[in-house]
């Protein structure tokens, strides 16, 4: 029979200075899934927290600032609601746009929301 060890919590932190948002997000969405350490399993939480600093230095390219559209509908007709990259940086600051990012690279699936409180942003 084999010994199963204890997952013990670790804590990383990333500076977000001139980083892009995309490649700050995969990465992060890396760690927080284990995918980085030898024992991954899917099924399991690493115990891994992430602790991003200066998220309002962070990257952005191109012309994303504009061109990047999140959307939501609440089912009803004509309730599609379109917000820019933009917008969501001036109303709710950089953590959120990071936080929004990192959510659509984990799985959906019960543990996102875990591994999602695992993530702590500074501004």
């Amino acid at each position: 029979m084999t010994k199963i060890t204890p997952i013990k919590p670790k804590t990383e932190t990333i500076d977000a200075t001139r980083v892009p948002l995309g490649r700050l997000a995969s990465k992060v969405a890396i760690i927080l899934r284990g995918k980085n350490l030898p024992g991954f399993t899917p099924y399991l939480d690493h115990q891994v927290t992430i602790k991003i600093t200066n998220a309002s230095k962070m990257g952005v390219t191109g012309t994303k600032i504009t061109d990047k559209m999140y959307t939501r509908h609440s089912g009803y007709p004509g309730s599609l609601r379109k917000t820019s990259l933009g917008e969501v940086i001036t109303k709710k600051g950089a953590s959120e746009a990071i936080r929004r990012a990192v959510r659509g690279m984990l799985p959906p699936n019960r543990m996102r929301a875990k591994l999602l409180k695992r993530l702590i942003i500074e501004e």
